[in-house]
């Protein structure tokens, strides 16, 4: 079974789909969506478990109660038994593509295989991850998304029950994080004036998922160009490289943080965060 939702603002033109002859017997849904598509937009996806799941797997809750859980290491193909293969086709923004995976994560449904049509694939860190072709127009990257296989791929999510799939981004009020980023045992980021821990790095961090294991890498933000004077040309500052931390978890604390994911801000400021590997692996339509 095919699904192609189709997200975007009322405004938008979409281009005609036209699907090869050889998918024109296989079921098909294609569905217009919200731009970011919210939980009540996506309620169809909770009976494709009933309809499409054999046998039984042992939960996600039955898993993490294991005292002998193995470590994550190279990703699997999920181990779901299903009657017929599903692949979802997203067409619009990181967020739109994020909102879909993470309520396929929520029913613990990641053995259906998901694609994706980014709209802009130039600007999309999505596209860039997952190797899509940058320049591709809608009829190529449609073609890329329904013959390509699906390969599984380590999927990040953070305590809110959110996924990432292109980049989540750290910031203070002000271009200042005041605050402490950790990734698994190791420091990241520290800065906090009034307690006489200063940084070079003082504006937040970027983590990016990793295809592979661990998980995620993850990076403090550069410090914004300064503002020269007239003969500021003269003096050269140094360049400081950032340290690049590799891992399963990212956690943050830290002063009113600005968290963003894939492009959709939290609606509110936050005191910590965490992003961490789910304890399943995404089957992505990827290079």
């Amino acid at each position: 079974m095919l699904f192609l939702l189709r997200c975007a603002s009322p405004d938008t033109t979409l281009p005609t789909v036209d699907l090869p002859e050889r998918y024109k017997g296989e079921e098909l849904r294609i569905m217009e969506l919200p731009e970011v598509p919210g939980r009540r937009d996506l309620k169809f996806f909770d009976a494709l478990s009933s309809r499409f799941v054999v046998g039984s797997t042992p939960s996600l809750a039955d898993i993490a109660a294991q005292p002998d859980v193995e470590h994550q290491g190279h990703p699997v193909p999920d181990p779901h038994q299903i009657s017929e293969r599903v692949r979802v086709i997203v067409e619009g923004s990181d967020a739109a593509l994020a909102a879909v995976v993470s309520k396929l994560m929520r029913i613990d449904a990641l053995w259906v295989q998901v694609a994706f049509v980014p709209r802009d694939p130039a600007s999309s860190t999505v596209a860039r991850n997952w190797g899509l072709i940058p320049d591709a127009n809608f009829k190529r990257s449609l073609a890329y998304a329904l013959e390509e296989a699906a390969r599984p791929t380590a999927l990040m999510r953070d305590d809110h029950g959110l996924a990432v799939l292109g980049a989540a981004e750290i910031h203070g009020p002000d271009d200042e994080l005041v605050g402490e980023a950790i990734v698994d045992s190791g420091v990241l980021y520290n800065h906090d004036p009034e307690q006489n821990q200063k940084s070079t790095f003082t504006r937040g961090v970027r983590m990016v998922p990793t295809m592979g294991a661990p998980g995620l890498a993850a990076v403090p933000l550069p410090p914004l160009p300064r503002k020269r004077g007239l003969f500021g040309w003269l003096k050269q500052e140094p360049k400081i490289e950032p340290p690049v931390l590799k891992g399963r978890a990212l956690q943050a604390g830290g002063v009113d943080m600005e968290v963003v994911r894939d492009g959709a801000p939290h609606p509110r400021p936050l005191k910590s965060v965490t992003f961490y590997r789910h304890l399943r692996d995404g089957q992505f339509v990827r290079n």
